[in-house]
């Protein structure tokens, strides 16, 4: 994270983020229900972890506005120990990213277009729809074909060139290299 992030909020940038008055975030604080403290020309200025507990606490969800850089990407993989191993690989790298994970292609489909994702990392052999069928469907609408997909298998040369064929980025044979993976991640979402 940057310094840029850890800097705290004004009144006025908190209140533009809630569609309030500076007025309306000073009685926030005086009802205390956002913490805040003092700068010593008597500002005040609330931290961004007390912001976020605010925010969470009065069900506000403004989330999208305050991080326009989160990039969405979701894991669609049957082996629960497989979504594990991906989600601690992209968390270790520090980027700020939102994960969601779905365990068969018909699930993906639907969290595809409820959670829209820059990223999608896709198992092919999978129950009710697999990874080939999800990725035909997702290139072939217009409202996903720009969808990044980074397919994984731990099936043969074959598979990796159909999946290709049917759209997907990139494809990485498993059992999956953290570091080659990684490098992958990065290169799909930027």
């Amino acid at each position: 994270m940057g310094e840029i992030n850890k800097k705290p909020y004004t009144t006025g940038e908190v209140a533009s983020l809630c569609n309030v008055t500076i007025n309306a975030v000073k009685k926030w604080i005086a009802a205390d229900k956002i913490k805040a403290f003092r700068t010593p020309g008597g500002h005040y200025r609330i931290n961004r972890e007390d912001f976020l507990e605010f925010l969470a606490r009065y069900k506000l969800d403004i989330k999208d506005a305050l991080f326009p850089e989160r990039q969405k990407i979701l894991i669609v993989d049957d082996e629960p120990e497989i979504v594990d191993y991906i989600k601690g690989a992209i968390e270790s790298m520090e980027i700020e990213c939102e994960i969601e994970t779905a365990s068969d292609g018909y699930e993906a489909l639907i969290l595809v277009g409820q959670f829209n994702p820059a990223l999608l990392i896709l198992d092919l052999r999978m129950p009710k729809i697999d990874g080939f069928e999800v990725c035909r469907r997702l290139k072939q609408s217009d409202s996903t074909k720009g969808l990044k997909i980074l397919a994984v298998t731990a099936y043969g040369r074959e598979d990796m060139e159909k999946i290709v064929d049917c759209g997907a980025d990139k494809c990485l044979s498993k059992p999956l290299k953290l570091k080659e993976f990684q490098a992958q991640v990065l290169r799909l979402l930027h």
